[in-house]
């Protein structure tokens, strides 16, 4: 898909996206060796910051081709901005029990030490895994398996930039052999058909000391939804209360915590602006979901014609607050048609 990856200098002596994928998968040493069969495809060459939800859709539906196919798994290349959006992206989409690997670099390859070539190769022995299967999209990434639904970016330039603040690391590429140490419970898919989507567009705005709300007025009027990134487990300033009252009556709104590990909380806070009063008043609970993995669900489910009463059972499933088997959210029928989470 291009990114920092498949970057050289250009004349204005930056350096941009322009390798091929078979330029990138002929620079790494010991690939051949593995004795893995490799299917290359040049799909992207952009920037990840430029990245968008089209691209993730024509992405899922080449990786859907692949994989019906027959191939053991599938490793996508890309700018390391978007990383930890489109892997969950990905994953919701993915039904399948192949597993679908992203990676990508922190240091092109005109500098010393480019980690692009060991991600790839990383990368590849796990897609090739049958220890692999059935564990969705992954990140891996400095010889670290990461879920789709918790891996973060917490550094801008650290070659170790990927972590999982909430459950950690799914396992490790050790002598190139994945080991799988923390197998997740669950997961959320939500099978979408491109004819089936609606447009739609889903704002995140970040909660900040002594924030008035200037940034929520109007907003009902131009977003499906609304992803509120809150201070510590779920809390706001007293200002945002009635603002984001009104927007839960008219739009969905989640409550996310901004702090980039824990949950949001239900019932230990009652002041005006703490969590309990804010889901009292409609907002939803993201649960342990980030702000922007919440947001890529909400989209998904609004796309896909989920009214309120599903958004909330998702987002109790995928945010890890459910009491409930996955299979209670599985009726193809139910919702306009848009087929629900599968376990």
């Amino acid at each position: 898909m291009g990114g920092t990856i498949a970057m050289s200098n250009n004349r204005a002596g930056g350096v941009v996206p322009s390798l091929s994928a078979d330029q990138l998968v002929a620079a790494v040493p010991g690939l051949a060796s593995t004795g893995i069969t490799i299917d290359v495809e040049d799909f992207r060459r952009l920037p990840g910051a430029s990245l968008s939800f089209d691209d993730l859709s024509a992405l899922s539906e080449a990786i859907e081709r692949r994989l019906a196919e027959g191939v053991d798994g599938v490793v996508v290349t890309q700018g390391t901005d978007t990383i930890e959006e489109t892997v969950y992206a990905l994953d919701l989409a993915h039904t399948r029990p192949q597993p679908i690997v992203v990676t990508g670099a922190m240091r092109n390859p005109t500098l010393a030490g480019a980690d692009g070539p060991a991600n790839i190769l990383a990368s590849v022995q796990v897609a090739a895994a049958p220890v692999a299967h059935g564990l969705g999209a992954m990140v891996v990434f400095a010889d670290e398996i990461h879920a789709a639904n918790r891996v973060r970016k917490i550094h801008s330039t650290s070659r170790f930039a990927f972590q999982s603040p909430n459950g950690g690391a799914l396992g490790y590429v050790v002598e190139g052999q994945p080991r799988i140490i923390n197998r997740p419970v669950q997961r959320t898919t939500i099978k979408i058909a491109t004819r089936d989507t609606q447009s739609v567009e889903v704002g995140l705005v970040t909660v900040a000391l002594g924030d008035t709300g200037v940034l929520l007025t109007n907003l009902s009027d131009q977003l499906d939804g609304l992803v509120i990134a809150a201070f510590g487990v779920g809390h706001v300033p007293g200002t945002l209360v009635a603002p984001l009252e009104e927007l839960a009556s008219r739009i969905p709104v989640v409550l996310a915590s901004r702090t980039g590990a824990g949950p949001v909380l239900a019932g230990t806070y009652a002041f005006p602006g703490s969590e309990s009063d804010l889901l009292s008043r409609g907002l939803i609970s993201a649960g342990f979901l980030d702000p922007l993995k919440a947001r890529i669900l909400l989209r998904r489910l609004l796309e896909t014609g989920h009214d309120q009463a599903d958004i909330r059972a998702h987002f109790s499933l995928a945010g890890g607050y459910a009491n409930m088997e996955p299979t209670r959210l599985a009726d193809p029928t139910a919702t306009q048609g848009a087929t629900r989470a599968q376990p």
